[in-house]
């Protein structure tokens, strides 16, 4: 089954409306179903049986969207995906409570997963959780202080990809993958997290926001801590306390940043179908080598 057909068929459609009309909202708006695309992907290295995996795969979807909700209040964005926020369409409040009780219905998906295979994956999918809370502290916290790359490395992974990592594993784990596979595919999926979270710091600064979904230059107005500034930082060059965007970017490109993000982009790339090599050879791997090289050309 298709997955948005699949999200199509979550029922929304509750009392009170104010509280599930965002959540209708927010998954309405598309996006690329990255996350459960991946999970499905690595059940089927496996010939794993889609109906076990999907339960697991929206969760993951849902799951992923109640972040960025609350990740666009902390932000204070203005657009998700080409559309209004939803707390600006709505309100701040409303934002919240909806993003909780996106959380709540992501848990409630996970109870349809096989009894056999439940325990393990509440374990994966907690852990991934509280660390992307914490990645988001730490995303929080830069904003007030000298970040080393070190730093901003450890955060990304922990905001960005582990749920790619966990996305993948979960669907091997309930294809009965070996261990060693299971890893292989987490390694993956970190890789392939840490390049594109990478890549949407450049479209920050260098994309067309036709596709991109969000205004230019976001990260930089926020003061955010990306791989872009954390690199110009570095070299002593940049005034540390610039928020325009005007001048941000002519100084990230007379420093060479941005082709410095490419390169970085294509070596985590690089390392990341390095562990497909570990895993069965048949057309779910190569969907997965094939994913990856997509992802990292979004206009760029």
């Amino acid at each position: 089954m298709d997955i948005n057909e699949a999200l199509s068929r979550l029922d929304w459609s509750r009392e009170p409306q104010g509280l599930y009309e965002p959540v209708a909202y927010t998954l309405a708006a598309g996006g690329k179903r990255l996350r459960p695309t991946l999970t499905l992907l690595a059940a089927q290295v496996f010939d794993g049986v889609e109906q076990k995996v999907l339960p697991a795969a929206l969760a993951l979807e849902v799951f992923h969207n109640f972040t960025l909700l609350h990740d666009d209040v902390m932000d204070n964005a203005e657009t998700r995906r080409g559309r209004e926020c939803v707390h600006r369409k709505w309100n701040t409040s409303t934002a919240i409570l909806s993003g909780d009780v996106m959380l709540i219905e992501a848990y409630r998906l996970l109870e349809d997963i096989e009894p056999k295979h439940l325990p393990a994956v509440h374990h994966l999918f907690t852990r991934m959780a509280r660390e992307i809370c914490e990645g988001q502290q730490y995303d929080m916290d830069f904003e007030r202080k000298e970040v080393t790359m070190d730093e901003y490395m450890h955060m990304i992974r922990l905001k960005t990809a582990v749920l790619f990592a966990n996305a993948l594993q979960i669907g091997a784990l309930l294809s009965d993958a070996p261990t060693n596979a299971q890893n292989a595919l987490y390694e993956y999926g970190i890789h392939l997290g840490l390049a594109f979270q990478i890549e949407d710091d450049y479209l920050d600064c260098f994309g067309n926001p036709a596709t991109f979904g969000k205004a230019i230059g976001g990260d930089i107005r926020e003061g955010k801590k990306t791989w872009m500034r954390v690199t110009a930082l570095s070299s002593g060059m940049l005034n540390p306390d610039s928020r325009d965007v005007e001048y941000v970017l002519s100084e990230y490109r007379r420093l060479g940043v941005d082709e410095k993000a490419k390169a970085e982009i294509s070596r985590l790339t690089a390392e990341a179908l390095k562990h497909l090599k570990h895993l069965p050879q048949n057309d779910a791997t190569t969907q997965l080598r094939d994913l990856a090289e997509r992802l990292v050309k979004r206009n760029i």
